[in-house]
Formats: C-alpha cells, sequence, structure tokens
C-alpha cells in the first residue's frame, strides 16, 4: 500500500498557503493605511500605494510629515 501523496498535491497546498499568506498580509497592510489616511483628511486609496514596491517604503514618511487637511480644518 502506498501512503505517499500523489505528486503535486503538496505543491498545490503550499501554493494556496503562499496565496492566503499574501492576501493576509496585503489586508494587514492596506486597511489600517487606509484608516490612517481617512483621518488625516487625505483619501483613503492613497493607502493602496502601500502595494507597491520602494513607494511603500516612502508613503509612511509622506504621510507622516505631509500638512494634514483635517488638522488645517480643525485649526480653523
Amino acid at each position: 500500500m502506498d501512503t505517499m501523496a500523489a505528486p503535486g498535491v503538496a505543491e498545490l497546498g503550499l501554493i494556496v498557503f503562499v496565496i492566503l499568506v499574501s492576501l493576509l498580509g496585503t489586508v494587514l497592510t492596506v486597511v489600517p493605511f487606509w484608516k490612517i489616511c481617512s483621518r488625516a483628511g487625505l483619501p483613503g486609496a492613497l493607502s493602496l500605494l502601500m502595494l507597491l514596491p520602494f513607494v511603500n517604503i516612502v508613503f509612511p514618511f509622506y504621510v507622516a510629515f505631509a500638512q494634514w487637511p483635517a488638522l488645517k480644518k480643525q485649526d480653523q
């Protein structure tokens, strides 16, 4: 009796695992930045820039040091 799985089953499981981890990482990155951008008065869709290589390094600095429109409205 052969107890080994058919070829390709393990690889398919690994591919599914990698896809699920990638989706989880994407959600855990984009959703918090969407909330931060929205509260700062910036368009929430800017958080999608976190998916781009190199931009995801610069974008948090932009959000941290930019003038937030929400604070400008609050000061007036």
